[in-house]
């Protein structure tokens, strides 16, 4: 693949970002990173043919998780393991997205509110499917957190990847949702409200909660408790995608969702004096009209792009019901025993990198680019500089 004519670590480098503002450590070290990404700075290894002597230097990735360079492999191994945990159902795709006014108070206190949305969420979609009055049944699903819309403004919301039915409470059958209809939007906006701002005020109790700036007033009581109130009437956004055409269809569209970054370098168009183009889409727009461009100065499209790396060691993507972590293995078993289906296969594990960057793109890295011989092997290894990469 053909290296995009201007990269997020471009735009790094010419602006001085990180000289002229003083930032975090984790803000700092990302910026260094991701500039320091397939660098000599981080070393590199020279493979040669052993067919026709062709050399080829390669330099090593950052393997941060915001750098736009360093997720493909990541996210090849993560939908693997996924495949064996596909199930014959429908699958749905439910988004729950926080109100302008909460998504302030996320933007201070980005952990906090980032955790309450996943137990928020979480226990909306189980509380609902249990209801013998909708589905009755145990489920199990996904959700991918993402903070930012296509323009990069601030805006949390969680995906959520779920199978369209559960177990029984006596655990003796499968229980289906409707084709085409998993459960009601509304009911579900109107409870995940009311779980949220509850999990909040119990945070803000607990003082779990800073008001810095623009915020502050809200650090008494009473203002951050009619501030609740103000949306506590509205309608939260809980939206129910259509359903995929099948298991085989959720990998594929996984596959660009959930180690995403902010922004993608095939976004970028250029950087002119001190000015950032990007493409974006503007969903508020129907049909071709809704591609467009946008134009930033160079410390406002990097300000942006930082509001959305996640707090250290923060988990974004998470699993609940018979998929999580200690229920998985005996849940899926009975899904699969109630829905009559054998286990999947595990896809075929790549031994080492180069295998498995061959699964992912497609071309081979023991392939010479000079006489096509599949006989490309490391014959030395750089060390790199004295550098520390945080893959936080």
């Amino acid at each position: 693949m053909p290296r995009p004519a201007i990269e997020l670590a471009d735009i790094f480098r010419q602006s001085g970002f990180a000289r002229k503002h003083p930032l975090p450590r984790q803000q700092s070290r990302t910026i260094d990173a991701i500039m320091a990404c397939r660098t000599p700075a981080l070393g590199s290894h020279v493979d040669e043919c052993g067919q026709c002597g062709q050399t080829r230097i390669s330099y090593n990735s950052c393997r941060n998780r915001h750098c736009p360079k360093c997720q493909s492999l990541a996210r090849a191994q993560w939908l693997a393991a996924r495949r064996a945990e596909l199930l014959p159902a429908e699958y749905f795709h439910v988004v729950f997205t926080l109100p302008e006014q909460i998504a302030r108070l996320a933007f201070y206190n980005r952990k906090a509110v980032y955790d309450i949305l996943f137990r928020a969420t979480a226990e909306t979609l189980l509380t609902i499917a249990r209801d013998p009055r909708h589905l009755g049944a145990d489920i199990g699903f996904f959700t991918i957190l993402h903070t930012w819309g296509q323009n990069l403004h601030f805006h949390p919301h969680l995906h959520c990847v779920v199978p369209g039915g559960g177990f029984s409470p006596d655990q003796s059958r499968w229980i289906a949702c409707r084709p085409g209809f998993f459960l009601p939007v509304r009911v579900l906006s109107r409870l995940f409200r009311r779980l949220f701002l509850a999990s909040l005020e119990d945070a803000f109790e607990q003082d779990h909660l800073e008001f810095p700036g623009e915020i502050e007033g809200l650090r008494e009581r009473q203002a951050f408790l009619d501030y609740l109130a103000s949306v506590a009437n509205v309608e939260w956004v809980v939206y129910a995608k259509p359903p995929f055409g099948g298991p085989a269809h959720v990998l594929e569209y996984l596959g660009r969702y959930t180690h995403r970054v902010a922004l993608s370098n095939d976004r970028l168009l250029s950087i002119d004096s001190g000015q950032v183009s990007f493409r974006f889409k503007d969903y508020r727009v129907a049909g071709r009209e809704k591609h467009k461009v946008m134009t930033l100065p160079e410390d406002e499209f990097i300000r942006r792009f930082l509001t959305h790396l996640l707090p250290p060691g923060f988990q974004k993507i998470r699993f609940h019901g018979f998929l999580a972590h200690r229920r998985r293995k005996d849940g899926l078993a009975l899904c699969r025993y109630l829905l009559q289906t054998p286990a999947q296969e595990l896809l075929p594990q790549p031994a080492d990198y180069q295998e498995l960057y061959a699964a992912v793109t497609g071309r081979s890295l023991r392939r010479c680019s000079a006489c096509g011989a599949e006989a490309m092997t490391c014959v030395r290894i750089t060390p790199p500089a004295r550098y520390q990469v945080d893959t936080s």
